[in-house]
């Protein structure tokens, strides 16, 4: 019994002994210090600090400095390498330290690493790509162009993306694009209505986004891919931002401000713009008919818009910790527009002029838009895994007065129309989500969910003057409600991971339940007297449920640190807008008229995506394969509607309807090469091919045709430190069922000089060099053939001048490698 007792006792002592020198062995001391910039002596936020264990037992371990260049790391007690580094900074090493108990380094100084200035200017003043397993993206750099341009000019420029003379924008020549605002569905994309982006500054824009195989994470809208637009928002120590004022001819006048303040528990930053433009524009018609009073009617239109108003986005970021951060933003956006056109038409008979009118037509929309936004992200640690989660209110109302006037100026003159319209439009939209994301080693798993509510209301209130009585009274007939609420509620999940050093997957499942509610009433008709007015033979209200589910399928394999190629699958769905579906008839033209679909369903495409990616020194080469077929494709057609106006002539409506099938394949390639500081080089080239089959109503609407499309553009710095830069873009010809488009060719030019060094910028830029920017088509139809040149914005002249202060080239520099080190408020991470 003794024996064992003293067993017992010495196994306790041992195990004792054991435990006890391993707690010394595992024992932390602590690490202190301050590392700040040798030139400015300001402290440098987010340098990091590696300790690397001589014998090799441990990985390293370290941390980041705070707002005031401070670290202060426990660390295991053991020999380490110290390294303290700070992106575009000379990397300091502390060799072979010994620690046994708590080090005080003191204050520790980096200096600019001359090699590294030389590097960050380029890339700052390049537009550059970085390619992920199911998106590239593109850093929008010192584009000349678009200075004193809107988000619009600045889409242009993007690889793959063209922007129409209408202002429709197309990813791959395919305009069922989702527009998001920094990953969400905002108002600052004007509810679906892109022509917000003809209003925004393009200086707002710091990447974008081209998402053509996306990931689950994604909403499933939008057939041919996503462009995410990240807007910037500066995090630079202390008050610092800009100034842009731009003047130009045709009136172009906008003064617009950044502004950002930091501090260590604070980010609060700002976007401000006040705006006033006039955009001439013009129209030309030459319309044959094959049946009814005129033989032929030549139609010559003038535009003249005008835009003034002011949006402004503000936002406080406030860290809860060093790993979270909640966020707070409001957008606001007040307009005061106004289109002004006038027509002049003259009618022929046997090709002997009949008759001619001037027709005049002054639309105003005075508009006002909010949206609030709270957004949580908690980093769990500095490896990825972290949750974010997102509330966001949208509102938008907008006052749309129309009066048009009609007068017939030979052979006589009389009054032949005069209408006032009052249509008013208000729309809500709330979104909430969630995404979690774990990595696991190499492996990262995703989930969330989405919920996205939409509701639009219309009112329409239609008053015709009574030529005898000389009044306005109400025409009943032509004056309606239509309500639309779109609600989609989604889940997700995806899983990736690497298999050995150069291949990796995405694999990823969404579900999508998607409800599209219609009604159409009117205060005067009856339901049936309505749909007889509207002229279609379907019920306008509907209530319609889809369930779907959208797998994805992302594969990269890295031949080398600078090549890659990859393989993309994914299904997607193109629900149909408000304007597509509103049944009620658009009053710009007594002849021609564009009409919603209320019957119109959702299309859904599937689409193979294969790329590859190559990097040198001084070229970036990409390209890519596609294919792409979708079912229930939207296809707008022009059909007689079997009325006339009061003066007899035909009434043609444009409508969009679903097709059977939409197949399409196509390549891309796009370079970008910076030979010399000095010479910038950058062009992309699309071309592709698409096969339309379907029939409605018994007339054939299929097609088949090939288009391509590029961009060219080059920068070169002159002596005295002048930059001009050139963009070049070529459209070429499309065609659909019925509408042949011709080539579009368009050139900007653009001159700039720094004034004050770090302070002061002038631009002098030239939109559409040549005036050629027109959309010339040839429509055939069964009653009418119809020859058209139409141009949205004529050439344009502007200076921009922008003061910035306290954003010397060096802070910008410091500030990229503090968003490189931060973690907490980059965008969704990537596999």
């Amino acid at each position: 019994m003794t024996q064992k007792l003293f067993l017992v006792k010495t196994l306790l002592l041992f195990v004792t002994l054991s435990l006890t020198q391993f707690s010394n062995a595992q024992e932390k001391v602590k690490v202190t210090g301050t590392v700040v910039d040798k030139d400015a002596a300001i402290p440098l936020e987010y340098a990091t600090i590696t300790f690397i264990d001589k014998s090799g037992d441990r990985l390293p371990q370290g941390g980041v400095t705070d707002f005031d260049g401070n670290f202060n790391v426990d660390v295991y007690k053991g020999t380490y390498d110290i390294k303290i580094e700070f992106i575009s900074f000379e990397t300091k090493t502390y060799n072979s330290q010994t620690l046994n108990g708590n080090l005080d380094l003191g204050t520790i100084t980096l200096g600019i690493n001359s090699d590294s200035l030389d590097e960050v200017v380029v890339t700052a003043e390049t537009t550059q790509v970085e390619v992920r397993l199911d998106k590239k993206i593109y850093n929008i750099g010192k584009d000349l162009t678009t200075r004193g341009g809107t988000v619009n000019d600045a889409l242009q420029n993007i690889p793959s993306v063209s922007v129409d003379v209408e202002g429709a924008i197309s990813l791959r020549g395919n305009e069922n694009v989702r527009i998001l605002i920094n990953g969400k569905p905002s108002a600052m994309a004007g509810f679906d209505d892109t022509t917000i982006f003809q209003q925004l500054p393009a200086d707002a824009i710091e990447k974008v986004e081209v998402i053509t195989s996306p990931s689950a994470r994604y909403d499933a809208e939008g057939t041919a891919g996503i462009l995410n637009i990240i807007l910037k928002k500066e995090k630079t120590l202390g008050l610092n931002g800009s100034v842009n004022a731009t003047f130009g001819y045709p009136i172009n006048n906008s003064v617009s401000t950044t502004l950002n303040l930091r501090t260590d528990k604070f980010n609060i930053f700002n976007n401000t713009g006040v705006y006033y433009r006039k955009s001439p524009g013009n129209a030309y018609f030459d319309n044959n008919y094959f049946s009814g009073t005129y033989d032929r009617i030549i139609e010559d239109r003038e535009y003249d818009r005008l835009r003034k108003g002011i949006n402004t986005n503000l936002g406080i970021e406030y860290y809860l910790n060093d790993q979270s951060s909640i966020t707070g933003t409001f957008f606001g956006k007040w307009g005061d527009d106004e289109d002004e056109s006038e027509s002049i038409s003259d009618r022929y008979i046997d090709d002997a002029l009949d008759s001619s009118t001037y027709r005049n037509q002054l639309e105003g929309e005075k508009e006002e838009t909010y949206q609030g936004s709270v957004n949580y992200i908690n980093n769990f640690n500095g490896e990825g895994h972290k949750l974010t989660a997102d509330l966001q209110y949208s509102y938008d109302n907008e006052d749309k007065p129309n009066n048009i006037v009609e007068n017939k100026t030979f052979p006589t003159n009389e009054l032949v129309e005069s209408q006032r319209i009052f249509e008013n439009q208000r729309q809500n939209e709330f979104l909430l989500q969630a995404d979690y994301v774990l990595p696991k080693g190499d492996a990262q798993f995703e989930a969330g969910f989405r919920i996205n509510t939409q509701s639009s209301k219309t009112d329409y209130v239609l008053e015709d003057f009574d030529l005898d009585t000389q009044e306005y009274y109400l025409d009943e007939g032509q004056s309606y409600n239509f309500d639309y609420d779109e609600n989609v509620y989604a889940l997700y999940t995806q899983y990736g991971n690497k298999l050995g050093d150069r291949f990796s997957f995405l694999l990823g499942l969404r579900l999508e339940q998607t409800e599209l509610k219609g009604n159409a009433y009117s205060d005067y008709l009856t339901q049936d007297e309505l749909i007889e007015e509207i002229g279609v033979d379907f019920d306008p209200n509907f209530d319609k449920n889809y369930l779907g589910l959208f797998p994805t399928v992302n594969l990269i394999y890295e031949i080398g640190n600078d090549e890659n190629i990859t393989l993309g699958y994914n299904r997607r769905i193109n629900r149909p807008r408000g304007r597509y579906i509103n049944p009620f008839p658009s009053r710009s033209s007594t002849t021609n008229i564009f009409q919603g679909n209320p019957n119109l369903n959702p299309a859904f495409a599937n689409t193979f995506d294969l790329g590859y990616l190559k990097k040198w020194d001084k070229l970036t080469f990409n390209t890519s394969v596609y294919y792409q077929k979708e079912t229930d494709a939207f296809e707008r057609i022009q059909q007689d509607t079997g009325n006339t106006n009061d003066d007899g002539v035909a009434i043609i409506r444009n409508q969009p309807i679903n097709l059977a099938t939409d197949e399409r394949i196509g390549g891309e390639v796009g370079l970008i090469y910076n030979p010399t500081r000095k010479l910038r080089l950058n062009g992309s080239f699309n071309i592709f091919r698409f096969e339309t089959e379907g029939f409605y109503e018994g007339v054939d609407y299929g097609t088949e045709s090939t288009s391509w499309f590029g961009r060219f553009s080059a920068k070169y710095t002159l002596p005295a430190e002048i930059d001009i830069q050139t963009n070049g873009i070529y459209k070429g010809p499309t065609q659909n069922s019925q509408t042949e488009n011709d080539a579009i060719f368009s050139l900007d030019l653009a001159l700039s000089k720094e004034v004050i060094k770090d302070k002061l910028t002038a631009t002098f830029n030239i939109r559409d060099v040549f005036n050629s920017r027109k959309r010339n088509s040839y429509t055939v139809s069964d009653s009418f053939t119809s020859d058209s040149e139409f141009q949205w914005r004529e050439r344009q002249f502007t200076l921009s001048l922008i003061y910035r202060f306290n954003q010397s080239k060096e802070d910008r520099m410091k500030e990229k490698g503090r968003n490189n080190g931060a973690g907490l408020n980059e965008e969704e991470g990537d596999f």
